[in-house]
């Protein structure tokens, strides 16, 4: 195991470990939960020395927010650097669209305190565009947040170039957290990433591993417990499935030749972008963590790299990243 380097997240001094740990699918999303093996996996990931945390008020909703509660009680706060989100209106528990008002920003914020047990929240991010409010207003009232001590930096996710640059006149944005891996790489393109770097901003992708499918874990349908959110996802579609499958055993050969995982290379690949990458893969299994973990001893140089995007150029992802109804909340 390589020894953890750290990376800053945009100016706002607060330095996190080369790998984040995302939280969410250890109570929601991806099948049945095991609260007790989720805590040894946090515990676990603190011992390899992370110290990133990624959550969200939504994933529940509010039970996971709960248990990364449970387990900052057993360590010092300052050894954890916690990133949670708010960004949809609740009612009775159920998601009823997004809302980012100022109201609704200090409500998420103040439960999601409550929530975790803190005092203050080190990144908070709003978790996805609303069209109905000027990021303008948002920005202020996390500006005030941040004056009041509630949470330290301000975070944006899944939002295109134009409401980064007009959320950066209103407070400094120190990360963007978007959907980044070698089978989605549309920011690259898209002036995402391009604006990230241009105004100092952090990139923190989620889902550096494709949902899974890129470790080559998945190799049919039914591998996938039938509560699966996967299996609503439309690259995982039946139709496409075979397709897919290509994209991994490409990772799985490229891996071979470095004598380490797929999953291990796939991390490697995206921590290979720029010391401005923090990639949160998530897992809710002790094996799987530690392999993940593993990336950061792996080099890839430059021939690897461009053998990489030489092979991925010939191969094409099927299917978009979200169903329409999601996706209409990407990149806004």
């Amino acid at each position: 195991m390589a020894s953890i380097s750290f990376r800053t997240l945009g100016n706002s001094g607060i330095n996190v470990s080369g790998l984040g740990l995302g939280c969410m699918g250890m109570t929601w999303a991806y099948g049945p939960s095991d609260e007790a093996e989720a805590l040894q996996v946090l515990r676990r990931y603190i011992e390899l020395g992370g110290n990133f945390l990624d959550t969200a008020e939504i994933y529940g909703p509010y039970t996971n927010e709960e248990l990364v509660g449970r387990f900052l009680r057993e360590v010092p706060r300052e050894s954890v650097v916690v990133a949670t989100k708010f960004g949809f209106k609740l009612v009775n528990g159920e998601r009823m669209g997004v809302d980012s008002s100022p109201e609704n920003v200090r409500r998420a914020c103040d439960g999601s305190l409550k929530r975790l047990g803190i005092d203050q929240i080190d990144l908070y991010y709003q978790h996805r565009v609303d069209p109905n409010v000027p990021i303008e207003e948002t920005v202020g009232a996390l500006k005030e947040l941040v004056a009041a001590g509630k949470i330290r930096a301000i975070g944006l996710s899944e939002a295109h170039s134009e409401t980064i640059r007009r959320a950066a006149k209103v407070h400094p944005v120190v990360a963007l957290q978007s959907e980044y891996s070698l089978w989605t790489r549309d920011v690259e393109t898209n002036g995402v990433l391009a604006t990230c770097r241009e105004l100092g901003v952090t990139f923190v992708p989620y889902s550096p591993l494709g949902r899974g499918f890129l470790t080559g874990a998945i190799q049919k349908l039914s591998d996938l417990d039938p509560s699966d959110w996967r299996l609503t996802n439309p690259r995982f579609a039946q139709e496409v499935f075979e397709t897919n499958l290509k994209l991994a055993e490409a990772v799985k050969k490229l891996a071979a030749k470095k004598n380490c995982t797929p999953a291990q290379y796939a991390l490697a690949w995206v921590l290979a972008q720029g010391n401005d990458m923090i990639p949160i893969p998530g897992t809710k299994r002790v094996k799987y963590l530690e392999d993940n973990m593993g990336a950061l001893a792996v080099q890839l140089t430059e021939s690897d790299l461009k053998e990489t995007n030489d092979t991925f150029s010939e191969l094409k992802v099927a299917g978009e990243r979200y169903t329409p109804e999601m996706m209409t909340m990407v990149h806004r």
